[in-house]
């Protein structure tokens, strides 16, 4: 994984995604344990990173991945494919084409704009008309390593853009949450316990 995780925050008085649904979804105060960790809460952990796609730092670590399997801007290989991209995404390609998206955009994601390279991502492939999307993924494919992937072609490429499609969504969708209090996910539970 390219992206460094960070369990505790840069800033001494922020607290980052992972430390606040701790404290919100299992009631561990933020200081806890004060007499070390023991194997249970490690896994108690594990288990609340692992399983809550709310956790967006994961998906767009993976974003990272999926753009870092493809050819890199400034290389011979880069220009050529990302010419291809443009010509089969059209107008749409912009929203991830580097000439448009390069500089900052991933270390903003590193650094914890947690929303910035997905939603580029989204609005990338709604714009794409099915045959854009089509050709988009013949470009793709062509340029996986089927090597080290196990997988190439325009199936490669299909496969890339549905995993880049639900790894943006989960993204998008985990922002949501920065709105939501406790009192929100109770009134939640006690609506469909209702129901």
């Amino acid at each position: 994984m390219i992206v460094n995780r960070h369990v505790s925050s840069d800033q001494p008085d922020e607290h980052d995604e992972l430390e606040q649904h701790l404290t919100q979804n299992l009631n561990a105060p933020l200081d806890w344990p004060e007499d070390g960790l023991s194997v249970g809460h490690v896994a108690a952990i594990a288990v609340a990173a692992a399983c809550d796609t709310a956790y967006s730092q994961a998906a767009n670590g993976h974003l990272i991945d999926l753009f870092a399997a493809l050819p890199l801007p400034g290389t011979t290989e880069g220009k050529s494919f990302w010419e291809r991209i443009r010509d089969a995404g059209g107008s749409a390609a912009w929203n991830i084409h580097p000439a448009n998206m390069g500089g900052p955009f991933f270390e903003r994601v590193h650094d914890g704009n947690e929303g910035g390279i997905a939603y580029r991502v989204l609005s990338f492939l709604e714009e794409l008309t099915p045959s854009q999307r089509t050709d988009v993924a013949e470009a793709i494919g062509s340029a996986l390593d089927n090597g080290t992937i196990g997988i190439s072609g325009r199936y490669g490429g299909e496969l890339w853009l549905r995993d880049a499609e639900m790894s943006a969504w989960r993204v998008g969708l985990a922002s949501r949450r920065q709105f939501e209090t406790s009192q929100d996910r109770e009134r939640f539970f006690e609506a469909w316990r209702r129901a």
